[in-house]
C-alpha cells in the first residue's frame, strides 16, 4: 500500500492559446486555480502553471527532505526556505521543463556551510520529487547558512 496518494484535476476548455483551465486538488487547496497557456509563456497575471506547480511542490518537499535529514544529524533546523525556479525551454522546436534551480537558505544553529552542503546533498538524494525528475530535468541546488546561523557557528 502506499504511503499516499493525492489527486488534482483541471478542467480545460477551448483551443490551447486561447483556452482557459481550472485546476482544483481533492484536499481542497488548490481551489479553481486559473491555468492558461499565457499565464505559462508570458505574464502569469494572477494564474498559474505546471511549472510554478513544479517549482512549488518541488521547493515544499525539498524544505521536507532537508528538515529530516537535519533532524537526524541532531542538528534541527529553525527555519529554511527553500526557493525553485522551473524553467520551461523549447527544446527541438517543443516546450520541456528543463531545469529546476533550488536555492536554499538555512538557519541551524551551530551547523557549519560545510555540513549543511554535505546535509544538503544527502536531502536531495532523498527528496522525492528530485528524484522523479532526476534523469529529465537539471537540477541544481545551492544552499547558505542564514546570517545568524553563520554568525553562531
Amino acid at each position: 500500500m502506499p504511503v499516499a496518494r493525492r489527486e488534482a484535476e483541471v478542467i480545460w476548455k477551448g483551443p490551447l492559446a486561447r483556452g482557459t483551465g481550472a485546476l482544483t486538488s481533492a484536499s481542497g487547496a488548490l481551489d479553481a486555480l486559473a491555468v492558461t497557456w499565457a499565464s505559462r509563456t508570458e505574464r502569469p497575471g494572477g494564474k498559474t502553471s505546471p511549472e510554478e506547480l513544479i517549482a512549488g511542490a518541488h521547493a515544499s518537499c525539498f524544505a521536507m527532505a532537508l528538515a529530516l535529514v537535519l533532524g537526524e544529524n541532531d542538528s534541527p533546523p529553525e527555519r529554511l526556505t527553500v526557493t525553485a525556479a522551473c524553467t520551461l525551454d523549447e527544446v527541438d522546436g517543443a516546450p520541456r521543463i528543463t531545469t529546476v534551480e533550488l536555492t536554499v537558505e538555512a538557519e541551524v544553529p551551530g551547523l557549519d556551510a560545510s555540513a549543511l552542503e554535505q546535509l544538503v546533498g544527502t536531502a536531495a538524494e532523498l527528496c522525492p520529487v528530485s528524484n522523479a525528475l532526476r534523469g529529465n530535468v537539471e537540477i541544481t541546488v545551492r544552499s547558505e547558512l542564514a546570517a545568524s546561523a553563520a554568525a553562531n557557528a
